[in-house]
């Protein structure tokens, strides 16, 4: 199915982008299979050929990317350890690369295309993103927003211009253009990495177009940051140590059987070192193409990726809630964000120990539990579905504390008394939660990608922004799309520091399908 209001003819191929991971584009450019100069120079032609329908970019460093293809390639050559070698990026915002998580991924082989569009300054919320040429689009509708404030860098992701792309999630800015893009959005421990953002509410984050390279990300901007002599850059080792929890089901991050970024590998065996392709840009993108099929190829490449961010101890005990107890959350993402949490359970992934709060219902809308028997998940035989919780989550809406600590400290004190003692009750009832359940599912967003002149009064944030204000790692993973065809994120919340049980929960959910897998697509 094409989209309704698709980009303009031309602006991407009839089927999309090929979209490698940047697992493996990092191990052909390694093996000396593909050069990053040769990768480079197919990832800026995307962003040309793209970019002027879809206003992913507000500056494209076309030469300094070249260069340093180069010299990417001059250090593989001489034999430096880079696990994301000649892997193509886009960095959120013009200051993006002065953050530490893009520090770190340019030290391990990452090469930087460009600055990705977010808010312009005077833009109403409502534009989300503003490109170079103008407005930030969905490459899903053109009619719709991608979500924001990490606009840009999922729209890129989303249409296949580059594998990932970094961000910074202060309300759900990762997660909600993630979950309307149809990629996977990873927001990290508040604290656990370093931070610019005074008010402690924003944490830095990633999106991809794979698990396994959100779960690479992970592994190197960790190594950089908890590597001796990097300090604590931004402040954020106070809140990291408040935030950290202890590891009762042994989920830390698994140990990675590499080499840290920049040091030597062992010498080759004379002949064996291989030569940098220099067949062009057609080339390039052909053995890329071989090196690892498109998404849509088939199971055996999500098993690959759900391999590659490890094994999950399975079944997790998660708890679903729709609206977490206070979010007016739409009829269609609710029904299909529960229907992808079914199939984690159906394939053993999770046990759904309780509902928070049954779904929304309005106008007769089906809703989850109210398909027909037989709609696969709502057998009776195969899943008797979720079990009301003995001490059901309902949080406190978190709107007006998180409004009143971003004006910190020009609020009104006692405005700031009041919204600490929400956050403090949140706490609490989220501590409750996470000590009888590894997981917590919602939707990522309570409605759909809207038009690009706003939500009206409707909160996009509702169901992301609670969990800045408590400092939980999150992640939104593709669950589905709409009638309208525009994807929707399943939500997924764990303990403080869990992140790695995340993405391998995640690389596990590509591995079993949850959703179709589909791509962008431009008129024929």
């Amino acid at each position: 199915m094409r989209p309704h209001t698709s980009l303009p003819p031309g602006s991407l191929p009839p089927n999309g982008f090929p979209t490698p991971s940047a697992v493996r584009i990092a191990a052909a450019v390694r093996a000396r299979e593909l050069s990053a100069v040769d990768v480079v120079a197919d990832t800026l032609a995307r962003i040309e050929q793209a970019e002027p329908a879809l206003c992913a970019f507000v500056e494209v460093w076309a030469e300094e990317a070249s260069r340093r293809a180069a010299e990417v390639d001059a250090q593989v050559a001489a034999g430096v350890w880079l696990p994301l070698a000649g892997v193509p990026i886009g960095v959120k915002g013009r200051a993006g690369l002065r953050a530490a998580a893009a520090r770190a991924l340019v030290a391990a082989g990452c090469v930087p295309v460009g600055a990705t569009s977010v808010p312009g300054p005077g833009t109403p919320w409502q534009t989300w993103g503003l490109g170079a040429g103008g407005r930030t689009v969905n490459p899903w509708r053109a009619d719709r927003t991608p979500g924001g404030s990490s606009a840009g860098s999922a729209a890129a992701v989303a249409a296949g211009l580059v594998p990932m792309a970094t961000g910074t999630d202060g309300a759900g800015s990762v997660r909600i253009p993630a979950a309307w893009c149809g990629v996977v959005g990873l927001k990290t421990t508040n604290g656990r990495l370093p931070s610019a953002d005074r008010t402690g509410l924003a944490a830095a984050g990633v999106l991809t177009r794979y698990a396994s390279d959100a779960a690479a990300y992970w592994r190197c901007v960790t190594a950089a940051v908890d590597a001796p002599g990097s300090g604590d850059v931004g402040g954020g080792g106070a809140e990291r140590d408040r935030q950290k929890e202890p590891d009762p089901a042994g989920t830390a991050q698994e140990a990675e059987a590499t080499r840290p970024a920049g040091t030597s590998e062992a010498p080759r065996a004379a002949g064996t070192a291989g030569t940098p392709g220099r067949a062009g840009t057609a080339g390039s993108a052909r053995a890329v193409a071989r090196a690892e099929a498109p998404y849509a190829a088939g199971a055996a490449q999500a098993v690959g990726a759900a391999q590659a961010v490890g094994d999950v101890p399975a079944p997790l005990t998660a708890l679903w809630s729709a609206d977490l107890g206070f979010a007016d959350t739409d009829p269609q993402p609710a029904a299909i964000a529960h229907s992808a949490a079914l199939h984690l359970a159906d394939a053993g992934l999770i046990r759904l120990a309780g509902v928070v709060r049954p779904p929304v219902r309005r106008a007769n809308a089906p809703v989850p539990g109210d398909a027909a028997p037989s709609h696969p998940a709502n057998a009776p035989a195969r899943h008797p579905g979720p079990q009301p919780h003995p001490q059901p989550l309902r949080l406190e809406d978190p709107g007006p504390a998180w409004l009143a600590l971003r004006a910190a400290p020009d609020a009104d004190p006692a405005i700031l008394q009041a919204a600490q003692e929400l956050r403090a009750e949140n706490d609490r009832r989220l501590a409750a939660l996470f000590a009888g359940a590894d997981l917590l599912l919602t939707p990522t967003t309570p409605n759909a990608p809207h038009g690009h002149d706003g939500p009206g009064d409707r909160y996009s944030t509702a169901l992301t922004w609670a969990f800045n204000l408590s400092g939980h790692p999150a992640i939104s993973i593709p669950a589905g799309f709409d009638a309208d065809g525009c994807p929707v994120g399943l939500h997924l919340v764990a303990r403080h520091g869990e992140e790695a049980l995340l993405l391998r929960m995640a690389g596990a959910a590509e591995a079993v399908r949850i959703h179709p897998a589909r791509a962008p697509e431009a008129p024929a």
